[in-house]
């Protein structure tokens, strides 16, 4: 499928649009951005035929990690390069939430130093990939902030990026190196490979595999028997899915969704995902967000024009709302993501 342009941004213009609550129509100044493609007319089970990606915060330098705070009512997001992390709400806009975020020396830390995913524990407190500390860390409810895990085997993580809560406590990280200021070829470098790791209850942490690249985005099935990881390797961009195993260790992966041909569609690589209660998994990818069945047929894809990195549900759990590049929008959908 050949990419088309994307219609400019109207900025000034005012809509009639669904919003979260309960579909009533209210007034709305959000610009809308982008389009939807449908590959499988399932897409019209998953978004009405008249769904449009709103714009509803911009000015950023590069977003990722968007988390629902049930709670609150409110959106938080990391801007990697700013180290800090934002707070969206729909009745007082954007306000700075915690900052720093990721990196907390004294000396300069490169491009990227901050946070990147964000997620919320079934106590609901944010827990934190940090790409600085190299470590995943939670904020505590008295306070402060905790180290969940900052090494494996006595080395220190390159910089962990995104992570996934199974229904047993269990947590799944993955642990590429865009957070090292000279990646790669960085010489804080401990390991000489990016994992994908198990994190349980009791501190262990385990590594699950080392087969990727460049392992990126990673989310769970409703029934918490299968992982996927996202790889945002250009010469390989793909989605692999994994058996879990009843102590929390994969079995032999498989390939979800191979995104090589759709390459020239638009700028991006498989990054972060959301998984609905249907199992249908909502993937960043080349061009935006690529809407997968449970098997890996490709439904639809939502393209912004510019480089997506992630996404997740928010409000009654039937909005998703997405981090793309200096902005973050939304779209009202027909489904209702895990965890609502």
């Amino acid at each position: 499928m050949k990419y088309l342009p994307i219609a400019l941004l109207s900025i000034l213009a005012f809509a009639l649009c669904s919003n979260a609550f309960g579909g009533a129509k209210v007034p709305s100044s959000y610009p809308t951005i982008g389009k939807i493609s449908k590959f499988d007319d399932r897409l019209e089970g998953l978004l009405a035929a008249d769904a449009k990606i709103e714009v509803i915060a911009s000015g950023f330098e590069w977003t990722e990690g968007p988390a629902w705070d049930k709670e609150g009512g409110y959106l938080l997001f990391s801007d990697i390069p700013r180290n800090v992390v934002m707070k969206w709400k729909e009745d007082e806009g954007v306000s700075v939430f915690m900052k720093p975020a990721g990196y907390t020396g004294v000396t300069d830390y490169g491009l990227e130093p901050g946070s990147n995913g964000l997620l919320f524990d079934a106590q609901g407190r944010l827990t934190l990939c940090e790409h600085g500390d190299r470590r995943v860390s939670v904020l505590t409810k008295e306070g402060g902030k905790r180290t969940l895990a900052d090494n494996y085997q006595g080395k220190r993580f390159n910089s962990p990026n995104d992570l996934v809560y199974h229904s047993n406590g269990n947590l799944y990280f993955t642990d590429p190196i865009y957070g090292l200021p000279q990646r790669a070829d960085d010489p804080r470098r401990e390991m000489d490979y990016c994992g994908v790791y198990l994190l349980r209850p009791d501190g262990e942490v385990v590594l699950l595999t080392k087969e990727f690249t460049r392992p990126n985005g990673i989310g769970l099935s409703p029934d918490g028997k299968t992982l996927y990881v996202a790889q945002s390797d250009s010469a390989a961009p793909i989605w692999r899915s994994y058996p879990i195993k009843n102590d929390g260790t994969i079995g032999k992966g498989k390939l979800l969704f191979n995104a090589l041909k759709y390459k020239g569609d638009g700028p991006g690589n498989p990054d972060g995902m959301a998984i609905d209660r249907s199992g249908n998994i909502w993937a960043t990818g080349p061009a935006g967000v690529y809407i997968f069945s449970p098997q890996g047929d490709l439904l639809g894809r939502l393209e912004m024009g510019e480089h997506t990195s992630n996404c997740s549900w928010g409000d009654d759990g039937s909005t998703l709302y997405m981090t793309v590049d200096m902005f973050v929008c939304r779209i009202q959908t027909k489904t209702i993501g895990l965890g609502f």
